[in-house]
């Protein structure tokens, strides 16, 4: 099942339950496992009970759907202070914030950059990183996660 088709089975039980699916992440773990991470979120944070709560309602989902071959192991958490950005309005959410972002394929021979979000205009962003302007595709960006502000 694709990332989307997930998006689509999950996000009414978890929206449902008073939270927001913030992303998933599907990836290989060990040989012939999975490690299925939901990263839920809401306007007054995530505690320990959210993510068991919302792990018991989709574990159920999940069995009855079945949308994952093989095994694999469900894992419910919290973004972070250094969340990964998963979508366009993730990263408008965010103008203006220091990320770590990760293309791939590389811009000429650059994978890495950090630096603020300038601005985001179709499907690109501009970071400013080491005082120069980059304009990055969406589809290019393999990972990208927010800097926390340690001056709080």
């Amino acid at each position: 099942m694709l990332k989307i088709d997930l998006l689509q089975l999950l996000t009414p039980a978890i929206t449902a339950l008073g939270y927001e699916l913030w992303g998933i992440e599907n990836l290989p773990q060990g040989r012939q496992s999975r490690l299925l991470r939901i990263y839920i979120d809401s306007p007054t944070g995530i505690t320990l009970a959210d993510c068991e709560r919302v792990s018991y309602q989709i574990s159920g989902l999940l069995e009855v759907e079945d949308p994952i071959p093989g095994p694999y192991i469900l894992e419910v958490s919290s973004p972070g202070l250094d969340r990964l950005l998963f979508t366009l309005a993730h990263f408008e959410r965010f103008v203006g914030h220091k990320l770590t972002i990760k293309l791939t394929p590389p811009l000429a021979t650059r994978r890495n950059f950090t630096g603020i979000l300038q601005r985001v205009e179709d499907h690109n962003l501009i970071i400013l990183a080491d005082d120069i302007e980059y304009n990055l595709r969406f589809e290019q960006i393999e990972r990208a996660r927010l800097v926390p502000d340690t001056h709080l």
